[in-house]
């Protein structure tokens, strides 16, 4: 069924558990989602960038994602992922995104509240949810690219006071794309531990891929080259879900597993050039990916109706 952010990440934030929000491009990276999602009886957020619209057409994902929720016996909602314009935010608004994000992580502070704030009372009318976004997090992923500047917890309250905005997005270390460190993670689960006490709210983290070894190699294997990729330990992401992160964002992973998978196909089978046949086991190594982050997360089973 298609439901909104705010109704999967309230009963992940009662149940002390994250829902996980998986970025997709095309119909095999939904298609992976959602079965993983469905075996492992977990809620689950499909959500889209500005990039992937571009890419993809906003007719097509929004179509493929509101077609199956009808089918899926599992609360799935549809989200806009980092939307900084305006145009964005109020075309999925307007082709049945159930949830966006406003990202106004850049501005000001002054600036990113009237912005957040325009958006909720477009939302408010549409039964939509929003996710906000204070402090910013490094690197790079589509068009999004910052400087880290960790989350305030003073400034956190105020925001979310100031906005109504229904999830936060905090910046406690993470970072976009595939080369978020260059030592070892290290996030601030103090600044973490004292933002969820403070607000009493649904938080979310942005750039939480953790860049699988073993995927990593198989895609080096058959020709990539990755050097030094590197993401966010499990154990570390497994914390931050216990002490109050309701929703973790996965992209960089479903991407890594998507090439591995082709990779391995065109270099094993040259002979080979039935789409189904080359695009089929890159479908299914993302599915692993994705009940891999289910387990870790907390949510299987949230889906079952009581």
């Amino acid at each position: 069924m298609l439901t909104t952010n705010k109704d999967v990440l309230e009963k992940a934030d009662k149940g002390r558990y994250a829902v996980g929000a998986f970025n997709i491009n095309n119909m095999e990276s939904l298609q992976a989602i959602v079965q993983g999602a469905g075996e492992l009886e977990s809620p689950v957020i499909i959500q889209t960038t500005e990039g992937a619209i571009d890419y993809a057409g906003i007719l097509y994902l929004s179509c493929m994602v509101r077609n199956i929720a009808k089918k899926a016996r599992i609360p799935i909602t549809l989200h806009l992922d980092h939307g900084k314009s305006m145009e964005y935010i109020k075309l999925a608004m307007e082709n049945g995104y159930t949830s966006v994000m406003i990202d106004g992580s850049a501005l000001n502070f002054e600036k990113n509240v009237r912005i957040t704030r325009k958006v909720v009372r477009l939302a408010r009318k549409k039964r939509i949810s929003v996710e906000a976004e204070l402090g910013t997090l490094g690197g790079q992923e589509d068009y999004v690219k910052g400087k880290v500047a960790y989350t305030d917890p003073d400034a956190a309250v105020k925001f979310a006071e100031m906005t109504g905005c229904d999830t936060l997005a905090i910046a406690i270390g993470t970072s976009h794309g595939a080369y978020k460190f260059k030592e070892k993670a290290k996030l601030d689960m103090n600044r973490l531990k004292e933002i969820k006490q403070r607000l009493g709210m649904p938080l979310v983290l942005h750039g939480a891929s953790g860049i699988p070894h073993k995927i990593v190699k198989q895609a080096e294997k058959y020709g990539a080259k990755l050097g030094k990729a590197k993401g966010v330990p499990d154990p570390q992401i497994r914390q931050a879900v216990k002490l109050g992160i309701n929703k973790v964002n996965i992209d960089s992973d479903l991407r890594l597993a998507f090439d591995a998978g082709i990779r391995k196909v065109l270099k094993e089978k040259p002979e080979v050039f039935d789409p189904r046949k080359i695009l089929g086991p890159a479908r299914d190594l993302m599915t692993e990916i994705v009940k891999h982050k289910i387990r870790l997360f907390g949510s299987i089973g949230k889906a079952r109706v009581k």
